[in-house]
């Protein structure tokens, strides 16, 4: 192959790969906009003053996205017999259990309520004791959440249990309960004697998004750096190639392909036999 069709080769497969970084390193960017965006979120209304309900979510309504996270004080009763658990959840390094009760609140609306999460028992996967929620009337503090999917692996779970918080899946063993969100407990007046335990909040770490996004932009220009090298090398070892025909009166030689290591080509090609050690050896011989 003619050295200008191979190198215009190794310049498109170049170009190539520099398109298919732009591509996953845009895909880093957006990504790294995406958490920044939910990291701000979550620093604005996690510990904004507690609302009405009614005041971030209407009867039948779904959560506004700006609204997530934001607490709310309900004043009501739990429905403690109909009280679910939802299962692998991932607390405290374990396949964990998160208690979830139906609140109704005195206008009648039913919020459902994450009391918090449970670690499995010591003899079986279910937690040996569920602490029971406050009965009579209570005043509920929650942080807003929308619902889960349903699990894409189609998963499911036993009586008295949920694969994930879809409040849909939920509403099919506690009956009505409002669709557009669920509650995160924060506090409970008056307060249990034993309660589940808290449920962390959510993670500031940025993610790797932003580093990876660079890294991708130095791969695509680390491929050009050695197309470069690649073609630089390559036209350095034809010159060498041609003064050593020149030398030994010859013509030039043919170019030779390089195979993208013009280092090994260098060190493999045959060199000329040093002029005086040839000389030493026919005065030898000629004694």
């Amino acid at each position: 192959m003619p050295a200008a069709a191979r190198w215009a080769t190794y310049v498109g497969v170049a170009i190539l790969f520099a398109i298919a970084c732009g591509f996953l390193s845009n895909w880093q960017f957006a990504r790294n906009a995406e958490r920044s965006e939910q990291l701000q979120l979550v620093a604005g209304n996690y510990d904004a003053p507690p609302v009405a309900l009614g005041d971030l979510l209407a009867p039948d309504a779904d959560l506004a996205p700006g609204d997530e996270w934001r607490p709310v004080r309900m004043t009501g009763q739990y429905e403690s017999e109909k009280q679910l658990l939802v299962r692998n959840r991932a607390h405290g390094g374990s396949a964990a259990y998160e208690v979830l009760v139906p609140f109704r609140l005195d206008d009648g609306r039913i919020l459902l309520v994450d009391r918090g999460w449970l670690p499995p028992g010591d003899r079986q996967p279910e937690p040996d004791a569920i602490p029971a929620a406050p009965s009579g009337p209570v005043e509920v503090v929650v942080r807003l959440r929308p619902g889960e999917p349903v699990p894409a692996s189609g998963r499911t779970a036993e009586a008295g249990q949920v694969p994930t918080i879809n409040l849909g899946l939920v509403a099919e063993q506690t009956g009505p309960l409002e669709q557009g969100a669920y509650g995160l407990l924060v506090s409970e007046n008056p307060a249990p004697a034993q309660a589940p335990l808290p449920i962390d909040p959510p993670s500031e770490d940025p993610g790797p998004h932003l580093s990876y996004a660079i890294q991708w932009i130095l791969f695509a220009v680390m491929g050009f750096g050695f197309l470069t090298y690649v073609i630089v090398s390559e036209r350095r070892i034809r010159r060498e190639e041609i003064e050593e025909a020149r030398e030994r009166g010859e013509d030039p030689p043919a170019p030779t392909r390089t195979k993208l290591d013009p280092i090994t080509a260098h060190r493999s090609r045959k060199r000329p036999r040093d002029r005086d050690g040839a000389d030493e050896d026919a005065l030898l011989d000629a004694r």
